[in-house]
């Protein structure tokens, strides 16, 4: 009877011991990444959206990854959330919705280090790109989602042991790309004008975007990493809409707005809610870097997309039937609107590293170590 009573100490001592070890790992560590966003971190959630054209589970997507496999991530190969999970040392999160029918979503959560809610074509705007039919996940529904499981982590784990791990882990945002583009470029190509109240468009997406955060925050978050706007009116689409080739100098002044915007935003939260912590990436000023000195980098092409067809390769979408380039990490552009893997990577190593120069107030391996 003591050998029984001595071997269930043990299991108990140890189930608690391992327990607790995921919970509170060392310094400098995040036991999961909880990602929100659009396509540029989207893993393959908008696979299981049955009506949505916004999918890109067929070739040449996912050329370069792991057994050529067209996941759902616009890229050859891996995209942000992949890297930007590798530097934390974690695997890839899962896509949702390829684990929303799972009888234990939470098991999912601490088994593979996070769950993945991004939606390519995404806004913060419920509205953006689904104005007709769901063409996408709003931030609104991936919140949603998010606190399904949120409640399923309170019941199993408890609620202190679930806020302590939901506080020692990163929630990865990357969102607003779609929202200036469906504004400032569909709606121009209808009207042929400057929409009225742009500066008050903005206004409008900060205080949405704010919600929405504060939102996440009550459901748990305390470390946020907040990915800016790049360089959106150079990538290949909008080059190709330029008569002259040249980069929509508009679209850039908006997402300049729309970071500055941001950046207050985030000041301001840090103001109200004390306990939260963030870091910031210029991916705008990275690319201004990629493109004024791509060699630097590894690049010889920062113009055009790997795949598409056409002008700059952007008029025709990366489709099965288009054509894609043999020399990948030479291009900036995978497709009309998406990064490559290699630009991808690069810019998340300056997340995870970067000095001020690219990232405020602290790199992601420093707000790990908050």
């Amino acid at each position: 009877m003591a050998y029984y009573n001595s071997l269930l100490y043990f299991c108990i001592f140890f189930f608690i011991f391992n327990f607790n070890t995921v919970i509170t790992e060392g310094i400098g560590h995040a036991p999961a990444v909880i990602v929100f966003g659009d396509s540029l971190v989207d893993v393959g959630n908008n696979n299981h959206l049955e009506f949505s054209i916004l999918k890109v589970n067929y070739p040449h997507n996912g050329v370069d990854y792991p057994n050529r496999k067209a996941t759902g991530r616009y890229s050859n190969g891996k995209n942000a959330a992949d890297f930007f999970a590798e530097n934390l040392g974690l695997a890839t999160a899962p896509p949702y919705l390829s684990i929303k029918s799972a009888s234990n979503k939470v098991k999912v959560l601490l088994d593979q280090g996070g769950i993945n809610f991004a939606s390519g074509g995404a806004g913060i705007f419920n509205e953006t790109l689904s104005k007709f039919f769901k063409q996408s996940i709003s931030l609104n529904e991936q919140i949603a989602n998010f606190r399904t499981v949120h409640g399923e982590l309170m019941q199993q784990l408890g609620t202190v042991q679930a806020q302590t791990y939901l506080a020692k882990s990163v929630f990865l945002i990357v969102i607003g790309s779609n929202d200036i583009l469906d504004k400032f470029q569909l709606v121009d190509s209808i009207l042929g004008k400057e929409p009225a109240g742009d500066h008050q468009f903005i206004n409008s997406l900060m205080v949405i975007l704010k919600s929405k955060l504060k939102t996440i925050y009550n459901l748990g978050a305390r470390k946020f990493a907040m990915v800016g706007l790049g360089l959106i009116g150079c990538c290949p689409k909008l080059r190709s809409d330029n008569p002259k080739g040249e980069c929509n100098e508009r679209a850039n002044y908006w997402s300049v707005q729309y970071n500055k915007a941001v950046k207050s935003l985030l000041q301001e939260l840090k103001e109200e809610l004390t306990d939260i912590h963030y870091s910031l990436i210029n991916t705008y000023d990275i690319m201004v870097d990629f493109l004024q000195q791509p060699a630097h980098y590894g690049f010889s092409e920062v113009k055009s997309a790997c795949c598409g067809g056409g002008k700059f390769r952007a008029q025709i979408p990366c489709l099965p039937i288009a054509e894609y380039c043999k020399n990948r990490r030479d291009h900036i552009f995978w497709d009309l609107y998406h990064p490559t893997e290699a630009a991808a990577k690069i810019i998340m190593n300056e997340f995870f590293l970067g000095t001020e120069k690219y990232v405020y107030p602290a790199n992601v391996k420093q707000l790990l170590e908050i």
